[in-house]
């Protein structure tokens, strides 16, 4: 991670002071970075001895550092990982535009390494992401959500880039075809284990622990798991509440919200599906020869359910 982010800092660097300050801020920001350390461990669990994933690496975090960039402007959000968002601090346009720049500034890390599997890959993932954030932006306020879409945005704006960095770590490792899908399906399952435990703590954890606003989602009426299996399985009056709330962005009610979908049983039902996304996860890779990286990579599947932030 010190040589990846090397590359990071390098690449970063630009002429122009604003988009300077901005990615130094983002930089320092910190965050679990889980999406370069995949492409590494899974790159050295198929045996690489190179340095390009250190490369892609970066790429892989660059396009998510871009989606976040855009994602506070769209959320309107004003903390991320205990700290101002950068909208919050240098205004819309700035993050907006910084966006752009750390955005084309992997594609053109991933042209320099010239390998059209790997630009097809990252390409397709980044184009797959923009549709997600189109469907939870249609997503918003709408109390018909159904789990099934709500999952379908999982996919495409969260998971899909786990499944990228998965599927680089293997490609570049001289994988085989089989070997890659795993990899891939181990991304994908991870990264929906992911975003349905940030769903859980977006209601049950702290802000301190976090590093966000508790009730974000209901207050930018997002319909999350927990809240799409409260509107199937509770009472009238809750979901008559959860449907009021959903459409008005209405945090004034979190209280009430927080207790009926804790007694529903709701954070429960969302922490179990967690659980069975990490399991197909650690699957995934069973057949991988043991060692080290696999091991680190398996903790990652416990991390996922377990972690409070």
């Amino acid at each position: 991670m010190e040589a990846v982010n090397k590359v990071i800092r390098k690449q970063l660097h630009s002429d122009v002071a604003l988009v300077n300050q901005i990615a130094e801020y983002i930089i320092s920001a910190g965050g679990k970075r889980i999406r370069p350390v995949l492409v590494l461990l899974v790159a050295k669990a198929y045996g690489y001895r190179g340095t390009h994933h250190h490369e892609l690496a970066a790429v892989v975090e660059f396009i998510h550092t871009a989606t976040l960039l855009h994602d506070d402007v769209v959320d309107e959000s004003a903390l991320r990982r205990g700290r101002q968002t950068a909208n919050a601090l240098f205004g819309n346009a700035a993050s907006v535009l910084v966006g752009d720049f750390v955005y084309s500034r992997a594609f053109q890390m991933m042209v320099s390494i010239d390998n059209m599997r790997v630009m097809r890959i990252l390409a397709d993932a980044t184009n797959v992401i923009a549709e997600g954030e189109v469907l939870q932006l249609l997503n918003m306020h709408d109390p018909e959500v159904t789990e099934a879409r709500y999952l379908e945005v999982i996919r495409s704006k969260t998971a899909k880039l786990f499944e990228a960095a998965a599927q680089l770590g293997a490609l570049i490792a001289g994988a085989s075809e089989t070997e890659v899908e795993s990899a891939a399906e181990f991304g994908r399952s991870l990264g929906t284990a992911f975003q349905l435990i940030d769903d859980v703590l977006d209601y049950s954890g702290n802000a301190d622990a976090i590093g966000k606003n508790v009730g974000d989602d209901l207050r930018e009426g997002k319909p999350t798991l927990p809240l799409i299996h409260l509107m199937h399985n509770g009472s009238a009056d809750q979901r008559a509440l959860v449907r009021s709330c959903i459409e008005l962005g209405d945090e004034q009610h979190f209280d009430a919200i927080l207790s009926a979908i804790t007694s529903s049983g709701a954070l429960d039902y969302t922490r179990r599906a967690a659980e069975l996304a990490a399991t197909r996860a650690a699957e995934a890779i069973a057949g991988l020869p043991d060692s080290q990286f696999k091991n680190s990579l398996l903790d990652l599947c416990t991390f996922a359910v377990d972690r409070n932030h």
